[in-house]
């Protein structure tokens, strides 16, 4: 998988060096994973949005900082809350469907022909779902954080908890360019991994339609494990080299 990820990478930048790189094969895969993912996303933000501001709402008025609000919605959603929502879609929608396209091109021996042909199929066929499925999973995570944290502006707000101009200034106040970096870094890094696990699946499935079947399931999997693992490693990271904003 490692050897998988170099070679995708390698390819990606070698091939747009060479302006061999397949443009119209990447945007028809960025605009199929938009489609297979944009719906779902916006979906689970909206909840997700509202979940995050009723429990930090409720909370922050328990301790009389309902003031403060406005500041730990958008951390939190910028932080983890956004990324994470964005990994689950990467890994589930698009991941899956990546894994069982691949998957089934092995199995039919697709790849095989490729290979006589003196093609490489991580040139052809992962490289541009990788450049593609990174640049989705950018735009993903913009919508995730702006839809989560408009949805607890309007709840916060228009319930009456506290004033927009308080819950903005909170917001402006705590909130850094710096959390939006790392949301967006954790993103493409997401996106990369997702990418790479379903390809790696795919590219080695083997008995027929149920060996694609088991293909997409263990990439479903191991991409939310790993997902898991390498979040709480950026989140830490970031933590301990950032320096915290003291409003």
């Amino acid at each position: 998988m490692i050897i998988l990820a170099v070679e995708a990478t390698r390819a990606i930048f070698v091939d747009i060096v060479k302006r061999k790189f397949s443009w119209q094969e990447a945007l028809f895969q960025a605009w199929f994973m938009t489609k297979v993912s944009l719906l779902p996303t916006i979906l689970v933000a909206i909840p997700f949005g509202v979940i995050v501001s009723v429990q930090i709402g409720g909370i922050a008025n328990q301790i009389g900082a309902i003031s403060f609000s406005g500041a730990v919605n958008g951390i939190g959603v910028l932080r983890q809350g956004a990324p994470l929502v964005t990994s689950l879609m990467i890994a589930g929608a698009v991941g899956s469907a990546l894994c069982s396209d691949i998957g089934a091109r092995t199995v039919r021996e697709e790849v095989d022909a490729l290979r006589v042909m003196g093609i490489n199929p991580v040139n052809r066929l992962v490289a541009p779902r990788l450049f593609a499925a990174i640049v989705v999973a950018l735009l993903l995570n913009v919508i995730v954080a702006v839809t989560a944290i408009a949805t607890g502006y309007f709840l916060n707000v228009g319930g009456g908890n506290v004033s927009s101009g308080t819950y903005l200034n909170s917001f402006i106040s705590f909130s850094q360019v710096t959390d939006l970096l790392l949301a967006e870094m954790k993103a493409a890094i997401f996106g990369f991994i997702a990418t790479i696990v379903a390809a790696h699946k795919g590219l080695n499935a083997k008995g027929g339609p149920k060996g694609v079947a088991d293909a997409v399931n263990q990439a479903v999997v191991l991409s939310f494990i790993l997902l898991s693992v390498v979040n709480v490693a950026l989140t830490q990271a970031y933590v301990m080299l950032v320096p915290q904003r003291i409003a």
